[in-house]
């Protein structure tokens, strides 16, 4: 059965002349005749993913063998001799618990990617088991900020809100865990400042798959759907060089833009950065003071030609973002998406970072949280969180491992924090050591420091300092808010609950030494405390938790 569905699957390759276009030049062009270029083959063995999605594509239309991704990898890993994945992400250091009396201040940028959920979720659909997920694909804080919480709405000037809730640990009895939520005011994007768009879009042939440009082409087009006449729109492709699609267009010419849009064509090699370049020269081009001006990048990220290390890339968007535009990376297809890439470019590059794997995911970055994803509120914004040692006497902060900060990079207005924006809500969790607690926390004993001064027993356990700047400002302000231990509660909230159900799914799947007591089971308890039918993204978090139990 197998050898007559690769015979099958390579037939109709063949037959039907399915241009599998490379990544490396210009090995997608056809023969006159109208069949594939035979050297493509070899080839793909060594540049990535693009023949198992053709194997995969090709294999369910034509012969309908495949029951899935596992089969189709199998497959072209017979064919050709190699591994077809070829995704690449960070590797994640997770800290350990720390001692008050050693290090008493946590500070981080804040995170409002949410790009490691939806791709969790589609590694899981794709029958992954627990052992095959990438350790470095689990982010905590992005799991955490892709769901939306009951927190409280902005006081005053103040562009966010603040909500606290501290509740005993489920997976360590020995330690309470601290939930910190920031909300931003929701907008009608109708009433957003006007708005100065480039859509910067992935056209090379490592884009060929339905999950990619077809995908990408649908979804723009959900977005211009909502733009309106104050908006202006410019389209940027690139390949193996860039192209100016349509420049400076009123946002009203729909008809014009979705045209353009869908007569996109993917082939060529990736030269990205020559891309951004001229993105960034538009948008500086047809600037709007006081406006919303913002880049949408949208890509696999596999960027092989020009300027394509993470640190090259990290030094060409943080010189772009001092033009005031503001950056938005939309990644998009399977089997060799560059996930450290296109987070480098959201982190550094003023902006948000999500992983569109279906239109519903489209809809939701793209129409339902709009104002979240193209209007920044605030920007720079980082939070400290100082622990009194009367209360306190070891923590550790969950996820934001690559969000980490310097404790003087808080009051550095020179140093590069996170963005939020429009109904955005940010969710940090730490697990916290009380000091009743049987659970040791290591210090080091300090010669010169009192080691008597345990604190200030006032009731505050702990007081979180948030430094942010206006959109258009330089110059940080800050907003401090205590935490007493009237925040303690033995039944805390639905949130709470669903929170920490997440960090501890996050947990097991990344198979943190960490994990404590952490498991599938313990984790589908925790969300019997949650009524998640209100919300689809939540109830199919539950599906989710169940799915990868069963695949594990």
């Amino acid at each position: 059965m197998k050898k007559k569905r690769l015979l099958s699957i390579l037939v109709s390759m063949v037959v039907t002349g399915v241009s599998l276009c490379g990544c490396g030049g210009d090995w997608g062009q056809r023969y006159s005749d109208g069949t594939p270029n035979a050297a493509l083959m070899e080839n793909q063995a060594n540049s990535g993913g693009e023949a198992y999605d053709s194997a995969l594509n090709y294999g369910n239309s034509t012969s309908g063998y495949y029951d899935g991704a596992a089969e189709a990898e199998e497959d072209y890993e017979d064919i050709f001799g190699v591994d077809w994945n070829t995704e690449e992400y960070n590797s994640i250091e997770e800290p350990g618990y720390k001692s008050v009396v050693n290090d008493p201040l946590s500070t981080f940028s804040v995170d409002v990617d949410t790009a490691s959920y939806s791709n969790l979720r589609r590694l899981i659909e794709w029958g992954y088991t627990i052992d095959e997920i990438p350790q470095g694909a689990v982010r905590i804080e992005e799991m955490l900020n892709y769901f939306s919480y009951d927190y409280d709405l902005p006081q005053g000037e103040e562009p966010f809100g603040v909500t606290t809730v501290i509740g005993d640990c489920p997976w360590n009895d020995n330690a309470k865990l601290l939930q910190i939520g920031l909300k931003t005011e929701e907008i009608d994007f109708s009433e957003a400042p006007d708005s100065n768009l480039i859509f910067l879009l992935d056209v090379s042939g490592s884009m060929y798959s339905d999950d990619k440009l077809p995908l990408l082409q649908k979804s723009f087009v959900m977005l211009v759907e909502e733009l309106t006449e104050k908006d202006r729109v410019s389209i940027v492709t690139y390949a193996g060089s860039d192209k100016v699609v349509l420049e400076g267009v009123n946002g009203d010419e729909k008809e014009v833009i979705i045209d353009a849009i869908e007569g996109l064509e993917a082939s060529g090699s990736t030269n990205g950065s020559k891309g951004i370049q001229t993105a960034y020269e538009l948008a500086e081009k047809y600037f709007i003071e006081g406006g919303n001006n913002r880049v949408i990048l949208a890509t696999d990220g596999d960027l092989n030609v020009g300027i394509t290390s993470e640190s090259e890339l990290q030094k060409l968007i943080e010189k772009k973002k001092k033009s005031g535009v503001f950056l938005s990376v939309l990644g998009f297809g399977t089997g060799n998406i560059k996930d450290n890439k296109m987070e480098t470019l959201a982190d550094k590059g003023n902006g948000n970072y999500a992983y569109i794997d279906s239109l519903r995911e489209a809809k939701k970055v793209l129409v339902e949280e709009m104002g979240a994803t193209l209007v920044t509120v605030a920007k720079d914004v980082k939070l400290q969180v100082e622990f009194n040692p009367a209360y306190v006497k070891g923590y550790r902060l969950l996820g934001y491992e690559n969000r980490t900060l310097a404790t003087e990079d808080f009051d550095d207005d020179t140093k590069d924090a996170g963005e939020i924006g429009a109904g955005h809500m940010v969710t940090a969790l730490y697990e916290i050591i009380t000091v009743d607690s049987a659970q040791e926390i290591p210090q080091t004993d300090l010669k010169y420091q009192d080691q008597g001064n345990t604190g200030v027993e006032n009731g505050e356990w702990l007081n979180i300092s948030i430094r942010y700047k206006d959109p258009e400002s330089e110059e940080s302000k800050l907003c401090t808010y205590p935490v007493t231990e009237d925040k303690y509660m033995e039944k805390p909230t639905e949130d709470f609950y669903f929170a920490a159900a997440v960090a501890e799914f996050g947990l097991l799947v990344r198979d943190s030494k960490y994990k404590g007591n952490a498991s599938f089971e313990h984790i589908r308890e925790l969300l019997k405390k949650v009524d998640t039918e209100a919300d689809e993204y939540k109830d199919e978090f539950v599906d989710l938790v169940k799915r990868l139990q069963r695949n594990s």
